[in-house]
């Protein structure tokens, strides 16, 4: 062989080696980088209801900390109960481009145009304590409480509570799927109650937006309207706060009974000092971590149903009186 194809030989097989060398080859070595590289980049867009309510603020919490261990960035927002708010932040995390959207409604149907969006985006959607009614909005998972369930434990407290007979007023708040939900049940076992032998007479519900002023304000309608009332059904513990308010400004403390839902600290407090009978109690830090969890396994593929309930539990002052988080009533 002559010198100038052996040069020639020689300048190919270095060629062949150097190719190999610099990651020619799409194995295993290059691939670990990008999938961390990738990971690092998980960024979930949160919109909740509100955080005047510390139940929203136990769910960021618990989101934030779930999303902290796996290295993920939350961009938490709130549309405070403001549909058109909450619509505009979806926008925004559209274009942010983010990885996962979840979602607390403000209307559990208005959202379903936003939540379409984030599907033409390719943005997977999880929903947390509050559905979208929507039907033609794709949810990947919804995590919350049995909220059905957990009117049907409100209704057992005001059973317990009236003995059985007596007229109730309802203060929900219509336009959200767990508040739905939570009347639903309340309204069927009372019915299941009646059907039974109980006397109890839901004289109307009123929607009390689920916040404490314009809840104090459809308490004081109702109780004028009906002076001989035995107990009122909140839909959440702002609600029964603002029910509790306008009892007692009324005077009737301890004749007209309140039950809430929720569990929140206020809401304990005031089992504890007697003014709330009892709250089928939510666990907002299980949905939150779930929340996440839920996230994490359909980021790496897996199926997930298409809701994860969690129950609630009937808190009344017993539990109240041996919670070491609340203050004792002062003598």
């Amino acid at each position: 062989m002559t010198a100038k194809p052996l040069i020639l030989l020689l300048a190919l097989l270095f060629a062949g080696l150097w190719t190999a060398g610099c990651g020619g080859d799409s194995g295993t070595p290059s691939a670990q980088p990008s999938e961390k590289t990738a990971a690092s980049r998980v960024v979930i867009g949160v919109s909740l209801l509100t955080l005047a309510n510390p139940f929203f603020k136990d769910i960021e919490k618990a989101m934030r900390e779930a999303g902290a261990e796996r290295g993920y960035e939350l961009i938490v927002t709130a549309g405070e109960l403001d549909p058109a708010k909450q619509k505009n932040q979806v926008d925004d995390f559209i274009v942010k481009k983010v990885s996962a959207i979840v979602l607390c409604p403000c209307d559990s149907k208005s959202i379903g145009t936003s939540i379409q969006q984030a599907n033409k985006a390719g943005i997977p959607v999880f929903t947390a304590d509050i559905a979208c009614l929507a039907k033609d909005a794709r949810v990947v998972c919804h995590i919350a409480t049995d909220n059905l369930g957990g009117g049907r434990l409100g209704a057992k407290a005001v059973l317990e509570a009236t003995g059985g007979t007596g007229k109730v007023a309802i203060i929900d708040h219509p336009i959200v799927e767990s508040c739905i939900l939570r009347m639903k049940g309340f309204t069927e076992e009372i019915e299941k109650a009646n059907a039974a032998g109980a006397r109890i007479q839901i004289v109307g519900r009123w929607p009390g937006m689920g916040a404490k002023d314009e809840s104090f304000r459809k308490a004081e309608d109702i109780l004028q309207a009906h002076g001989d009332l035995k107990a009122i059904f909140a839909c959440n513990d702002p609600t029964a706060l603002g029910a509790v308010a306008a009892i007692e400004k009324a005077g009737k403390r301890g004749s007209v009974i309140v039950v809430g839902f929720d569990g929140m600290p206020e809401g304990k407090q005031a089992i504890r000092d007697g003014k709330i009978y009892a709250d089928p109690i939510q666990f907002p830090d299980k949905i939150g971590r779930q929340t996440i969890e839920a996230i994490a396994k359909y980021l790496a593929g897996d199926e997930l149903p298409k809701e994860i309930l969690i129950d609630t539990r009937l808190y009344r002052k017993a539990d109240a009186d041996k919670d070491p988080t609340l203050e004792k009533k002062a003598a």
